[in-house]
């Protein structure tokens, strides 16, 4: 690159397709190269999608996922209300059984 010439560089890190123990470039290049005075990274979000709505709520879905680990839901307080022994069928029951109403 001369003087005053730019160099645009673009890839998406969350599409890296390399074997497990490889580096994708792109990652290297942000790790090594941040906080250098005349280079910048621009990060892209949902909203910078125009293609189509789906493709952004996808986005959107992904960073949901990675964004904070997973946690357990909260358990069901349905078994402490439940009865303590089996319902005993009765006409309404076995109708629901044979799929009748």
């Amino acid at each position: 690159l001369g003087y005053d010439s730019k160099a645009v560089v673009t890839g998406d890190i969350t599409q890296v397709d390399l074997p497990v123990r490889s580096v994708s470039g792109l990652v290297e290049a942000k790790r090594l190269l941040s906080g250098i005075p005349g280079i910048e990274f621009c990060h892209f979000t949902e909203v910078d999608v125009v293609r189509h709505p789906l493709v952004a709520a996808i986005i959107k879905a992904y960073d949901r996922a990675y964004a904070k680990p997973e946690t357990p839901p909260p358990p069901s307080t349905q078994a402490a209300a439940a009865p303590a022994g089996p319902e005993p069928p009765g006409p309404a029951r076995l109708m629901q059984a044979d799929g009748e109403s």
